[in-house]
């Protein structure tokens, strides 16, 4: 194109080189238009290829749009799944408190009933004792106006032989008192006080050798290297869940056996131990065994339990009388009724100061047998004395009165020897020389409880109960000393004769028993002997 155009111009016609520019024109318009066109094609290609990705924006916002709606949908079901999760926790919580408060309220429910029944209990034993008092109270009136009546018989009568004897004799009141004085100083003269207490001294001397020497001999025979047998009120679970399947669903078990057996159980956060409790040990036995049965069966249920229960009462009475059995063969008593040797059997589950009831049976036994034959006595009879004496203790929570009132009239009931009811009636109150096996047990008892080993109590207690019981009737006026004898069984009191009568000697000693009923507690009885010119007891029960 240079070329054509150096040709055009540099040596060709005008009319060459008019064609060379007509050429050169239309080549130009052909570029315009080339360039005009492209220039169209790439603005049409633009705006086709603004369209197509606005399309593919649109497309992308339409599937953004789509997708967030959908993220939306499915965090909107999350949220509702997660919120009806938290109201089905939120309910289950609830119900739980709620079955935990239900259970409490059936709980205090069932302690409430537990109280009122002990209300109950206590209002009826407070009108059962209003009416012993009432009709002990009509009792004492009438045998009052019978004492008054007979004193005045008395002194009638009295009056009568006086005035029968003067009549008699011949003689006035003061004539026959100086007579009778007269002869009554003669004879005192013929006697000579010094023989008189030179024998007195030597027989009591003699009697205290020898007492001695049987008494040693009798309690070292039978040192008895027993100790006191305890009933123990614990039964050991293997874990805590078994607390959860004692108590039962709503606490039906626990209330099935309590009502079986008679008892309270309790279960609290202690690892591994439910107690079991009742003043009846017989009764606590009984649960201990049971509950022990149970636990071991695994099968915890009202039926179960009424099974298992009775069937440990059917063991515990077999043993019961297999522990009588035994204590009469031990001790060589023969012949004695059943029911009295399942009176002793339960004398093994009850304890006095710690000392096992039946076995201080069986030694004060032993005892006085060995006394009866040191003193030429029948022993075989004094054993059945010291074996009976406390029968009384295994039945004294079931009927009023001390047990040596309930032991005589059980044994009367049954048919035993005079000697044997007279020494379980006897062994504690004021003993009679007419009544020798009485006095033997009476010796034979206050063996048994005293000797060093007997009873598991310190020093430091005993000694503190001793000081106890002197100090509270050395509080009462008119007492000027006090001795607490017998391993607290007897106090001793001395009251002033210039300070006190015999009445009120007598309200003294009254008011020291009931002084000690109200402050001390105590198994068994304490004897309060009021000594001034006149002897006065009472016995506190």
């Amino acid at each position: 194109m240079a070329a054509g155009c150096r040709g055009a111009f540099g040596g060709n016609s005008p009319a060459d080189n008019r064609e060379g520019i007509s050429a050169v024109v239309g080549i130009a318009i052909a570029v315009v238009i080339t360039a005009i066109l492209a220039s169209g094609l790439a603005f049409v290609s633009l705006r086709l290829l603004d369209r197509l990705r606005r399309r593919d924006a649109e497309s992308e916002a339409e599937e953004i749009v789509r997708r967030a709606k959908q993220d939306t949908e499915n965090r909107r079901r999350e949220t509702e799944l997660e919120l009806k999760e938290l109201a089905l926790q939120y309910k289950a919580d609830g119900e739980r408190d709620l079955r935990a408060l239900r259970e409490e309220l059936h709980e205090r429910d069932r302690l409430l009933d537990k109280r009122q029944d002990a209300l109950e209990q206590q209002a009826e034993q407070v009108r059962k004792q209003e009416k012993m008092v009432e009709g002990a109270q009509h009792k004492l009136t009438e045998k009052t106006q019978d004492l008054n009546r007979r004193r005045d018989e008395v002194n009638n009568l009295l009056e009568m032989q006086r005035q029968t004897l003067h009549e008699l004799s011949g003689l006035n009141k003061e004539e026959a008192t100086r007579r009778l004085l007269e002869m009554l100083e003669t004879q005192l003269q013929q006697e000579t006080g010094a023989v008189i207490a030179r024998h007195e001294r030597q027989l009591a001397e003699t009697c205290d050798q020898r007492t001695r020497e049987v008494l040693l001999t009798s309690i070292q025979r039978y040192a008895a290297a027993h100790t006191a047998e305890s009933t123990t009120s614990s039964v050991d679970i293997p874990n805590d869940e078994m607390k959860g399947r004692i108590i039962g669903r709503e606490g039906r078990n626990i209330r099935a056996f309590e009502k079986a057996t008679g008892v309270d159980v309790i279960i609290d956060d202690t690892p591994g131990v439910v107690i079991v409790s009742a003043f009846d040990n017989i009764r606590r036995e009984v649960a201990r065994l049971a509950l022990g049965k149970l636990i071991a069966d695994g099968r915890i249920h009202p039926s179960r339990i009424e099974e298992i229960v009775a069937e440990t009462q059917r063991e515990l009475e077999r043993h019961i009388q297999k522990l009588g059995e035994q204590a009469c063969q031990e001790v060589e008593v023969h012949g004695l009724n059943e029911r009295l040797a399942n009176l002793l059997g339960r004398l093994h589950f009850r304890t006095s100061y710690s000392q096992n009831v039946l076995r201080h049976c069986v030694e004060v036994s032993f005892i006085a047998g060995m006394l009866a034959d040191e003193m030429g006595m029948d022993g075989v009879l004094a054993r059945r004395c010291g074996l009976l004496h406390d029968i009384g203790k295994a039945v004294d929570h079931e009927t009023e009165g001390g047990h040596p009132k309930i032991g005589g009239d059980l044994l009367k009931r049954y048919g035993e020897r005079p000697e044997v009811i007279h020494a379980a009636i006897g062994h504690h109150d004021d003993l009679r020389l007419g009544n020798p096996y009485t006095l033997l047990v009476s010796a034979a008892d206050a063996c048994s409880a005293s000797r060093p080993g007997a009873r598991r109590e310190t020093l430091e207690r005993y000694v503190k109960r001793m000081e106890e019981l002197e100090s509270i009737a050395t509080g009462f006026p008119g007492v000027e000393q006090a001795y607490a004898i017998q391993a607290g069984r007897e106090l001793r009191v001395l009251v002033s004769s210039k300070e006190t009568t015999d009445d009120t000697a007598a309200k003294v000693c009254r008011d020291i028993a009931k002084a000690f009923e109200e402050r001390l507690t105590y198994p068994g009885e304490i004897k309060v002997t009021v000594l001034r010119e006149s002897r006065h007891t009472e016995i506190a029960r």
